[in-house]
C-alpha cells in the first residue's frame, strides 16, 4: 500500500516538474477571465521561452525582473509556502501569470488616437480587457528585445505588471527562459471549468 503510495506521488511529481503542473491565481489581476482563488493548468512543454505567441496567458518566474532573486524568508517558512503552492492552496511570491501583449521586435504602443494598444502599427483588440478599464492609463512605447516578452494583466487597473517596472533595470521585459508555461484549462472551481480561450495579439 505504501510503496503504490510512493510511486504515485513520484509519478505525480514528474508530471507537475516537466509536462503539466497547476498554479493558483493569488490575485484579480487577470479578471474577468480568472479571479482569485481559482486554478489553471500550465503546459509546461508548449509555448515557453521563443515559442511564446501574443496573447498567449502565461506563468513566469518573475525572480531578476518582477522580484529581486534573493528570498528573506527561513527555511521553515519557504517549505510551508511551497508545500501549499505544490498542493495548489496558495500562489507564489515570485511566479506570476500575464499575458503576453509583446514578443522579441515588437513595438509596443499606449494607445493610440482610439485609446487601443498598437502593436508594430496596428491596433490591437483587447476583448479580454476587464469591463471599464482602458488599455492602459499609463502611457508607454516600448521595443521588445530578443529572447524578452512584455506582459501586461487583463485587469489593466489594478494589475501590477510590465508596466510598473519601466524605468527599473530591465524595464519590465521579462526573459523568455523564466516562462514556466502556458496557462490552459481552468479546473477550479468547478462550475467554471474549461478551457482558456487563446487570442490572436
Amino acid at each position: 500500500m505504501f510503496s503504490a503510495i510512493l510511486v504515485a506521488a513520484v509519478i505525480t511529481g514528474l508530471v507537475r516538474a516537466f509536462l503539466i503542473d497547476v498554479y493558483f491565481i493569488p490575485s484579480g489581476s487577470m479578471e474577468p477571465l480568472l479571479t482569485e482563488g481559482d486554478r489553471v493548468l500550465v503546459n509546461k512543454l508548449e509555448d515557453t521561452g521563443a515559442d511564446v505567441r501574443r496573447g498567449d496567458v502565461v506563468v513566469f518566474d518573475g525572480r531578476g525582473s518582477f522580484d529581486p532573486i534573493t528570498d528573506q524568508r527561513s527555511l521553515p517558512q519557504r517549505v510551508i509556502a511551497g508545500a501549499g503552492q505544490w498542493l495548489g492552496l496558495a500562489g507564489s511570491d515570485t511566479v506570476y501569470i500575464k499575458r503576453v501583449v509583446g514578443v522579441a521586435g515588437d513595438r509596443v504602443v499606449c494607445c493610440a488616437e482610439d485609446g487601443r494598444l498598437r502593436v508594430n502599427g496596428r491596433a490591437v483588440d483587447e476583448p479580454y480587457v476587464f469591463p471599464g478599464d482602458v488599455p492602459s492609463e499609463q502611457a508607454f512605447d516600448v521595443v521588445v528585445p530578443d529572447g524578452r516578452v512584455w506582459l501586461l494583466g487583463d485587469h489593466r487597473s489594478v494589475s501590477m505588471d510590465s508596466r510598473s517596472l519601466l524605468g527599473a533595470p530591465g524595464g519590465g521585459l521579462v526573459p523568455g527562459e523564466r516562462i514556466i508555461g502556458r496557462a490552459f484549462q481552468l479546473v477550479w472551481p468547478v462550475d467554471r471549468f474549461g478551457p482558456l480561450e487563446r487570442h490572436d495579439g
